[in-house]
């Protein structure tokens, strides 16, 4: 197979492309014309002779383009890690890490840890169910991802973070009125549930757990902080996980219901020390704020 030669200009028009999801977008973050980024893609699809961008809005990447994005991404990493290292004068642009990462971990964990170096880094993070992440490291949109996925998407790395718990709860006022005479399949059929969003699991495994058949009403609010008021508030019961759990405010419906969710950190096979100091700021954090609950 012959050795294709890619121009630097032409990846980064890529990698603009798709950050911003259109040629005028990428045009304004590399400060040239649309026309330019469009004779800069054409070129590269002409010498890896791909279609690497499906012209929608936003543009999509092709099977492809997924593997060109991630080098072009990779190239950008390095690029700024060295450009941060020779600058003598301390002055540089901080280096932008895209980032997947599920958001009751960003509602409670991951913020903090990633806060010491946001004076340094700059943070692109994508918000996606656990079940999920992986899938953007595969297309190349994220360099890591905190995931629910133990098997290693190629070229990355996994690491073990350990479990966040969910315990489903609700008001006492609310477990009085749909449970007064207890947590049983049929009460659980019948109860209304708060569900985070249309990818979300957790509530449908634990009554598969319990082995309730029936649907049960189902509120849809996906927002981490908002998802816990809503049980707050009584709209029905969910799966709270221990970080979020309000004092005082919940009642377990069900003690021995918890369901553990082991959470992992891929990131690219690349020796990057931008991307090095977020993973040990984001294990550190994860033994801290995890539990190590092993299958």
């Amino acid at each position: 197979m012959v050795a294709v030669d890619l121009d630097l200009a032409q990846l980064r028009a890529l990698e603009a492309t798709v950050t911003a999801g259109t040629l005028d977008g990428a045009a304004r973050a590399l400060h040239v014309t649309p026309s330019a980024i469009s004779q800069r893609l054409k070129a590269l699809e002409t010498a890896t002779g791909r279609v690497l961008l499906v012209r929608s809005r936003p543009v999509r990447v092709t099977e492809s383009g997924q593997a060109v994005l991630r080098l072009a991404r990779q190239v950008a990493l390095l690029t700024a890690d060295a450009t941060r290292e020779l600058a003598a004068d301390g002055e540089h642009d901080p280096v932008t890490l895209p980032i997947a990462v599920n958001a009751d971990s960003m509602a409670t964990w991951v913020l903090p840890a990633l806060a010491p170096l946001a004076g340094e880094l700059a943070f692109d993070l994508h918000r996606e169910d656990q079940e999920h992440t992986a899938a953007l490291l595969r297309d190349g949109r994220v360099m890591a991802a905190v995931t629910a996925d133990a098997e290693p998407v190629p070229g990355c790395t996994v690491t073990r973070l350990g479990s966040m718990r969910y315990r489903p709860m609700a008001t006492a006022a609310f477990a009085g009125r749909w449970f007064a005479d207890g947590v049983h399949p049929a009460a659980l059929g019948r109860a209304p549930v708060v569900v985070f969003d249309r990818r979300d699991d957790l509530q449908h495994r634990y009554l598969r757990q319990r082995g309730v058949g029936a649907v049960p009403p189902v509120h849809h609010v996906p927002a981490s902080a908002d998802y816990v008021s809503a049980v707050r508030l009584g709209l029905g019961w969910g799966m709270v996980p221990a970080q979020q759990e309000p004092a005082g405010e919940l009642v377990a419906l069900d003690p021995d219901g918890a369901v553990d969710v082991v959470l992992h950190w891929q990131q690219w096979r690349l020796r990057s020390p931008s991307l090095d100091r977020v993973a040990a700021a984001v294990l550190a954090a994860a033994r801290r704020e995890l539990d190590d609950v092993r299958p």
